[in-house]
């Protein structure tokens, strides 16, 4: 009978007799320079950004068409779930190809087409073999220039949308995420991530037609390519499908979000809830800020990764949450910083007090030279893993686009980061970090966290 197996440990394997064993050095990381890329704007005033990306024998896509709500300062405007229904139907028939047809010839090509819808953008995504690429823009420019909203499509999807609208506002994190928008930005467009329930049950199919005919446009919009295909050619592929699409006047565009000011921290009630969603907010930079690669590792070393100190404290070593994490938000010419967590409900008191407590130690206590050399190989390693695929690449490059930027910004942002040093990092923690910088909610049940928040203060009860 042989021995039982004795299992080791990480820090015991990672030891000899000599001590533990060196980790081997980082190699120099760097976004990839010399891209072949063409960034040119279509008579029609498409944007088209071709990329050539040759590890496999793939093509991305990716179109993005500013879609803001034209009557946003109407009382009762129902773009929203118009357009909800519109990109959950626009690939559902054409004059000439039904949604069998649809699916069955981008199959053929080893592909697929979605659209979807937020605030800001209707986004189309697709991907094919490099032969199918003609497929793809074919089957996009039909239903840009022809979709016909079949009856039957538009009531089977806008009865799942109902179905999901419903289900999604019982949970706690949409419950979250809308209070904190309502409260950062009140009755803005963007603050309108999801309509009502009742209203996309409204939407007949005329309304999703005229909303089409006024709202897809090309002028303002963006086609990023990426892929094993020469830039002239996918632009020349590009221009062949899509040049005929027209319309009167451009995209729209949202307007400009307020700038996000230091408060209270507003307390929602949940009848019942165990846990209670934490969501702060203050002011963050755009990505053209000269100052925004010290407030992106600043960020980092805060809340951005495991080895920040804020997951450090309210995770690692008092057990308060599962998750916890800080993130910028790109909002219409703006930005924001966020902070999130999730906690039991006897504790969410205690955690948004050492929430509170990172944040102003991060100003007071700066960040070491160890801990923003630790963040700054974080950042770039992320940035350039995150753009290592066609896919990830095409995704990253048509949200630059989104706000107004180019492939320049992605290879140069590595030796941003590089440069930034542990002076710039402490002034940014210094002066976007600050407690009194954040507003935010807290999403829980009144009755059990009252009693502790009032005694902390900086939260408004119901």
């Amino acid at each position: 009978m042989s021995a039982p197996t004795t299992h080791r440990s990480a820090e015991e394997i990672g030891r000899t007799a000599l001590g533990p064993r060196p980790l081997p050095e980082l190699g120099e990381q760097r976004a990839a320079a010399d891209l072949s890329t063409v960034d040119t704007v279509l008579a029609n005033g498409l944007r088209v950004i071709a990329v050539r990306r040759s590890s496999v024998p793939l093509v991305e896509v990716r179109l993005r068409v500013p879609f803001g709500d034209p009557a946003a300062s109407s009382v009762g405007s129902t773009h929203a779930a118009r357009a909800e229904v519109l990109a959950n139907t626009v690939l559902t028939g054409t004059a000439s190809r039904s949604r069998v047809d649809v699916d069955t010839e981008l199959a053929l090509v080893g592909g697929e087409l979605d659209a979807v819808v937020d605030p800001e953008r209707l986004a189309f995504s697709g991907n094919a073999l490099v032969s199918g690429l003609d497929t793809v823009l074919d089957v996009l420019r039909d239903a840009l220039t022809g979709a016909t909203y079949p009856a039957e499509e538009v009531e089977r999807e806008r009865a799942r949308l109902v179905e999901r609208i419903r289900l999604a506002r019982s949970q706690p994190n949409v419950i979250a995420r809308e209070a904190l928008q309502r409260h950062l930005y009140g009755d803005h467009p963007f603050a309108k991530e999801m309509p009502e329930a009742d209203e996309v049950a409204a939407v007949t199919r005329d309304d999703v037609l005229a909303l089409h005919a006024s709202a897809v446009l090309p002028r303002g919009s963006v086609l990023v390519v990426v892929g094993d295909v020469e830039p002239d050619a996918a632009v020349r592929a590009v221009e062949g499908a899509l040049g005929g699409w027209t319309g009167e006047g451009a995209a729209v565009s949202l307007s400009p979000l307020p700038v996000v000011e230091g408060g209270d921290v507003l307390l929602v009630h949940r009848p019942g809830a165990v846990q209670s969603q934490i969501r702060l907010a203050g002011r963050g930079l755009v990505r053209t800020d000269p100052r925004y690669p010290a407030l992106q590792i600043a960020n980092l070393v805060f809340g951005g990764f495991f080895s920040s100190r804020l997951v450090e404290n309210i995770r690692e070593d008092k057990g308060y949450t599962y998750s916890a994490r800080s993130h910028p938000e790109f909002t219409p010419e703006g930005a924001t910083l966020l902070v999130d967590a999730d906690t039991a409900s006897e504790v969410t008191a205690a955690a948004l007090l050492e929430t509170r407590y990172e944040l102003g130690r991060l100003g007071l206590v700066p960040p070491s030279e160890s801990e923003v050399d630790t963040a700054r190989r974080y950042a770039i390693g992320s940035l350039l893993t995150a753009t290592s695929s066609q896919g990830g690449l095409a995704s990253f490059l048509v949200n630059l686009a989104g706000l107004g930027l180019g492939i320049e910004w992605f290879t140069g942002h590595p030796d941003r980061l590089a440069a930034v040093t542990v002076e710039q990092v402490a002034e940014a923690a210094l002066e976007f970090f600050a407690p009194s910088s954040f507003t935010g909610v807290l999403v829980g049940d009144a009755e059990l966290l009252a009693p502790q928040l009032r005694a902390l203060g900086g939260v408004s009860l119901p």
